[in-house]
């Protein structure tokens, strides 16, 4: 059982066999853009741990204590504003980088932001680092949304994005894309569904609310999950698939989660009745991720893992880090 912050870091920073192999190919520099997110420290981290020779993290890293533990671990930092194309130009050279780098929450009331974030960061980044092989993590969101019954939108199927947020990561996804046709560049799209851990997630989300006898919204009824620290090996596996023409993937869990299952699931556990309010919809924001489990095999880490280890951490009064999925909104806002 992970029973504090130092553990689940360490757990989700623990390489695999297939991560250290992965990494030791890489020969190069490595530089993550957009570092101080979510995903970003423990990627990082990750890549440290599994004998990346250098690993360069920038962010304009507006919560210094994030610096300061890359720096602990291993990272070189470098604060930088991206949206800066002379900073830009000048950042470390690599012939590895990952662009994290994305702006949802707020962009509803930051939408000019949101839209030079999203949409017109990638092509600079794929100019400035046209000789390199460039993983985009991008978003699930451009997928719009799929029938509860099927497996979810593949990486093929029409795009169909809802709201402001979903259309500026499409319109990234186009203009890094035609960047990269024009100038050689090796380029992945990486459309990330919800990742989870103990802090945050949607699991987390649900676990809380049942703890806390907050109304369930079921409206989005069921849900993709995938353990962070399986994201994060994934992405530290995937620069042999960076390709022009682009290559893109979708990145979430293997099954499709009920809503009211997964509460009631977090109920017994936790000794409380769920409450729900409203009824599932026939579509929710579902993806596809057969092909990269093809090609890396599927998450290691099942849904009743998880399960166990977010309720014992809500029991227990665990931190959280205070950023809501959001994910029941149906309508493309996010505040």
């Amino acid at each position: 059982m992970i029973e504090s912050e130092e553990a689940l870091i360490e757990f989700m920073t623990r390489p695999s066999l297939q991560v250290e192999t992965a990494v030791k190919a890489i020969s190069g520099d490595v530089v993550i853009l957009g570092v101080a997110g979510k995903m970003g420290p423990t990627l990082a981290e990750l890549l440290v741990r599994a004998g990346a020779r250098r690993v360069i993290g920038v962010s304009r890293f507006s919560d210094s204590s994030v610096e300061h533990y890359l720096q602990r671990v291993g990272v070189e930092t470098v604060k930088a504003d991206l949206l800066d194309e002379i900073t830009l130009e000048s950042l470390p050279g690599a012939i590895h980088v990952y662009l994290m780098a994305g702006f949802k929450f707020g962009a509803t009331t930051s939408p000019t932001l949101m839209w030079a974030v999203n949409a017109h960061l990638p092509p600079r980044v794929i100019e400035r680092y046209r000789d390199a092989k460039i993983v985009y993590v991008s978003s699930g969101n451009v997928c719009g949304y799929s029938p509860v019954e099927g497996p979810g939108a593949s990486a093929d199927d029409t795009l169909a994005p809802v709201g402001d947020y979903a259309q500026s990561r499409l319109r990234g996804e186009r203009l890094a894309t035609d960047l990269a046709h024009r100038t050689g560049a090796e380029l992945c799209i990486v459309r990330l569904f919800y990742a989870t851990e103990l802090r945050y997630g949607i699991l987390h989300d649900i676990a809380h609310k049942v703890i806390s006898r907050t109304p369930i919204d079921l409206t989005t009824g069921h849900v993709n999950q995938l353990w962070q620290g399986d994201a994060n090996a994934y992405l530290a596996r995937i620069m042999p698939l960076c390709a022009n023409p682009v290559s893109v993937l979708n990145m979430t869990g293997q099954d499709v989660i009920a809503v009211r299952d997964v509460a009631e699931a977090f109920g017994a556990k936790l000794g409380v009745e769920p409450i729900f309010e409203g009824s599932e919809s026939v579509t929710a924001l579902l993806g596809d991720a057969t092909r990269p489990f093809k090609i890396m095999g599927p998450p290691p880490t099942l849904l009743i893992q998880i399960v166990e280890w977010v309720s014992r951490w809500v029991e227990v009064g665990g931190p959280s880090l205070g950023k809501p999925t959001k994910y029941e909104s149906r309508g493309g806002v996010f505040l």
